[in-house]
C-alpha cells in the first residue's frame, strides 16, 4: 500500500510517499481502508520529534475510511460500515489499523470530507466547552486562533451550546473573515490590538467567562488579563512554542480556573470518554448544525505541502488529504 513515512526527524524533506506493508490488526481492531484523512498541528510536532517516536513513522491521528476487516473479538462494528477513526500507528497510508473503542460508525448523511475533518476538531470542542468550561446559558466565550479548525468549529459549537457572545483572536488580518463567517460576534487581530483590553472593553469590564487557548506563551499570561470571576481558562496546547506562566495568586481569590486537556492523553487512557461524546456530535453534523470548515485539500502523496501551509499558519480551516476512492 502507499503511505506518507517520516525518515527522521525534521522539516517536511524528511516526508517521503513510498510502499509500506498493510498492517496487521490484533482481536479488538479493525481494518480500514482509508478514504481520507487530516492534518493536525500534531503532525507537525510529531515530525520534529517533540512527541518522541522511532523511524520510520506514520504520522496522522485522525481519518476517516470503510472497514475492510474485523478482529474476532470485536463486538460492536462490522465491515462495510463508513466510519471515523484514531488510528493506532499515523494515518497517512491506505490502510490503518484502529482500536474498537477509538473506531465509529458515521451516519449516511455524513460525507466523508465531513468525516474526515471532524474528529479531533469537533470532539475537542465539544469536550473543551461542554465537560471541562461547563459553558452556561448566556456566558461570554473567547477563542484563540479562532480561524483554525478547532477555533471555527468551536466557535460554532459555543453558540449551540448556549454563549451569549463569542470572541475570536487571530493573528493575521486575513483571518478574520474566517471567524466571522464561523459565527464570531467580534475578531481582534492579536498581532495588531491589545486583545485582553478589547475583551473587557466588550464585555463592560466583566471579561470573558470561558477562554479557550491553543497558543500558550504570551497569550496565556494576557489571557487571565480578560477572564472574569469564576471564569475557566483552557489550555490546550502551545502552538507558539513557548511557555505561559500562571500565577496562584491569579486564581485563587478570583475563584477563576486553569483547566488542562489533551486528546492524544484522553484516546491513551481514558477512551471510553468518546463514545457520548460521538452521540452528542453524530446528529449535529448529520443535521448540518455543526459545519466544518475545509479550507484545503492535497492529495496524500502531496502531504509535505499540506504540512508546509499549516506550519506556516497559512491555511484556514482543516486540510485534508484525500487517500482512496469513496465508497
Amino acid at each position: 500500500m502507499k503511505a506518507v513515512i517520516v525518515t527522521e526527524f525534521g522539516n517536511t524533506d524528511v516526508m517521503k510517499y513510498t510502499d509500506v506493508e498493510v498492517p496487521k490488526f490484533g482481536p479488538k481492531q479493525v481494518l480500514i481502508q482509508v478514504v481520507k484523512t487530516s492534518v493536525n498541528f500534531a503532525d507537525i510536532k510529531s515530525r520534529y520529534g517533540k512527541k518522541g517516536g522511532t523511524f520510520p513513522f506514520i504520522p496522522g491521528i485522525d481519518a476517516a475510511g470503510v472497514i475492510e476487516a474485523v478482529g474476532k473479538d470485536v463486538q460492536h462494528l462490522k465491515v462495510g460500515q463508513r466510519v471515523i477513526t484514531f488510528p493506532a500507528n499515523g494515518s497517512y497510508a491506505e490502510y490503518i489499523v484502529a482500536d474498537e473503542n477509538l473506531t465509529f460508525a458515521i451516519p449516511e448523511s455524513i460525507g466523508f470530507d465531513v468525516a474526515a475533518a471532524s474528529p479531533i476538531v469537533s470532539f475537542l470542542s465539544y469536550i473543551l466547552l461542554a465537560d471541562l468550561a461547563k459553558l452556561e446559558q448566556g456566558e461570554t466565550v473567547l477563542i484563540h486562533a479562532a480561524a483554525g479548525g478547532v477555533g471555527t468549529t468551536a466557535i460554532q459549537l459555543a453558540k449551540i451550546l448556549g454563549a451569549g457572545k463569542v470572541i475570536g483572536t487571530v493573528g493575521r488580518e486575513s483571518k478574520i473573515n474566517v471567524a466571522q463567517e464561523a459565527g464570531a460576534d467580534y475578531v481582534v487581530n492579536y498581532e495588531k490590538e491589545d486583545f485582553a483590553q478589547r475583551v473587557n472593553e466588550l464585555t463592560g469590564g466583566h471579561g470573558a467567562n470561558v477562554i479557550i487557548d491553543s497558543v500558550a506563551g504570551k497569550i496565556t499570561e494576557k489571557s487571565l488579563v480578560c477572564l472574569a470571576p469564576y471564569g475557566r481558562l483552557v489550555q490546550i496546547g502551545n502552538s507558539s512554542g513557548e511557555t505561559g506562566n500562571i500565577k496562584t495568586s491569579d486564581l485563587h481569590a478570583s475563584c477563576r480556573s486553569a483547566l488542562g486537556f489533551s486528546l492524544g492523553t484522553t484516546r491513551k487512557l481514558r477512551p471510553q470518554l468518546l463514545q457520548p461524546v460521538a452521540e452528542k456530535i453524530f446528529p449535529l453534523l448529520a443535521d448540518g448544525s455543526l459545519k466544518i470548515n475545509i479550507g484545503h485539500h492535497f492529495p496524500l502523496a502531496e502531504a509535505a505541502k499540506a504540512h508546509d501551509l499549516v506550519e506556516n499558519r497559512m491555511s484556514t480551516g482543516k486540510v485534508l488529504l484525500d487517500v482512496g476512492e469513496m465508497k
